[in-house]
């Protein structure tokens, strides 16, 4: 196997010098997506202005169409940084990621409906009967944004597929979900779970001035000045502000593919996808496909009669079968004989393997998995390198399951910087992030909600 793991150590690895290539080219993505609309990386102006102060107060909503499930919050800001959240979550079903757009919103508002009722009272942390609500919307899909209670869903992601959605006005629809339910509730701001990462973390942090996802999708937000988006300068917004920018960088590199390393079987990953083409960085990184580069792998070992000889393989056809926290629990096995390694394959997939072809599996976890985690500090890179935060240092507050869950992804990220940067690189150091979908949703919306009250920028 020895063999075969050097052919892909070849494959997989990124070296210092690509990186910087990497960095450099991302940077100007960056640029570019400020400069003019619909750019393949759309850098999309959140109308967040400015940080949270620390001292918004009050009772706000936060609602968040994630990826699995829909969570309704009740966040009460209390000043200081500090906050109290209740929450509930709720299941959604693969059907009703697909089936008609304004189903899935009257959904949302069914759950917020129940919500509302279930925390009405007249206890501490309840809602007065009849109280009116800001809410902020945590709605994590690319949508282009004229003003912060409005978007335009540009296209789904996370395996979501709802019919009738893309290019509507999605704030407009579950406004009408809202009416339909009759709640006592305003849509306050449509956040994306990046931007509600940033403000959270800052508002217990304030060292943060960057917050990336690596999850299920992969994102990052940042906060930019007014003068240096060049798109929205005809909103005559004082140059002096400083707005945060929802990147959705997942789409870097997409199309084209000129700059980051794809292999064969990125390329079939693409290739099978729903969306060929699109997502390129976010293919590479992100936790829904990194099983499947690595069930690929296999598979091709499989094919040329390396692999399972004489053992009926056909479980591993199946794509997306091998989940990444495979992938995590392989890494992290403790044992020497991989014993959790030997649980998955005979657990999920009837298996029997050798010790030579567990160490093989494990290191070819361990080459994905670093790769991810260097490429995904190439994206930090970027924006470090176009803010000017490398000399002074800044904190990134990162979140999502792979950032979380995955064993040395977070050290790989910080080696990845420093490969980049050299010994400055430890001046950028990441930490787990605040709730964004949650309680950045709600500061968001507490942020707004003070704005407008004070007459600014109302046309945003």
């Amino acid at each position: 196997m020895a063999d075969h793991l050097r052919k892909y150590e070849s494959l997989f690895t990124l070296t210092p010098q690509r990186m910087r290539m990497i960095v450099e080219a991302f940077t100007e993505t960056l640029e570019l997506g400020l400069n003019k609309p619909n750019q393949i990386v759309p850098m999309i102006p959140t109308y967040v202005f400015g940080w949270p102060t620390g001292q918004e107060t009050g009772d706000f909503l936060a609602l968040d169409l994630g990826g699995t499930n829909l969570r309704v919050c009740l966040v009460t800001l209390q000043g200081e940084g500090k906050f109290e959240i209740s929450q509930t979550k709720y299941r959604l079903t693969e059907e009703q990621k697909q089936e008609d757009g304004q189903k899935l919103f009257d959904f949302c508002a069914e759950c917020l409906h129940t919500f509302v009722e279930t925390n009405t009272g007249e206890g501490a942390g309840q809602l007065k009967p009849g109280q009116s609500l800001p809410l902020g919307f945590t709605f994590s899909y690319p949508c282009s944004q004229e003003r912060i209670d409005h978007g335009e869903l540009i296209r789904w992601t996370k395996g979501f597929g709802a019919g009738n959605t893309e290019g509507r006005d999605v704030a407009e629809m579950f406004k009408k979900s809202l009416e339909k339910y009759q709640l006592p509730i305003k849509l306050t701001a449509l956040i994306n779970d990046t931007t509600g990462t940033l403000i959270a973390s800052h508002y217990v942090n304030p060292k943060t001035k960057i917050a990336v996802i690596f999850g299920t999708g992969c994102n990052a937000a940042y906060m930019e000045h007014v003068k240096d988006i060049p798109k929205i300068e005809h909103l005559g917004i004082d140059p002096g502000a400083e707005m945060a920018i929802n990147c959705e960088w997942g789409a870097f590199d997409s199309f084209e593919h000129e700059h980051l390393p794809r292999t064969k079987y990125d390329t079939i990953v693409d290739d099978t996808s729903n969306k060929p083409g699109e997502q390129a960085f976010e293919k590479l990184i992100s936790g829904r496909y990194l099983g499947e580069i690595l069930r690929l792998v296999i598979c091709e070992l499989i094919d040329e009669g390396v692999l399972f000889l004489g053992q009926n393989t056909y479980k591993l056809e199946k794509p997306y079968c091998f989940d990444t926290a495979f992938l995590s629990l392989m890494e992290s096995d403790p044992t020497d004989e991989l014993l959790m390694v030997i649980g998955i394959f005979t657990h999920f997939f009837a298996l029997e393997t050798t010790l030579a072809e567990r160490q093989f599996f494990r290191a070819l976890a361990k080459l994905i998995g670093r790769r991810a985690a260097r490429l995904s500090a190439c994206g930090i890179a970027a924006i470090v390198s176009k803010m000017g935060h490398l000399e002074e240092g800044c904190s990134v507050g990162a979140d999502g399951s792979l950032y979380n869950k995955y064993p040395g992804f977070a050290d790989r990220v910080h080696e990845g910087l420093q490969d980049i940067f050299g010994d400055k690189g430890r001046n950028i150091v990441t930490h787990h992030a605040e709730d964004g979908s949650g309680v950045g949703s709600a500061i968001i919306a507490a942020m707004t909600k003070h704005r407008k009250d004070a007459g600014l920028y109302l046309n945003v």
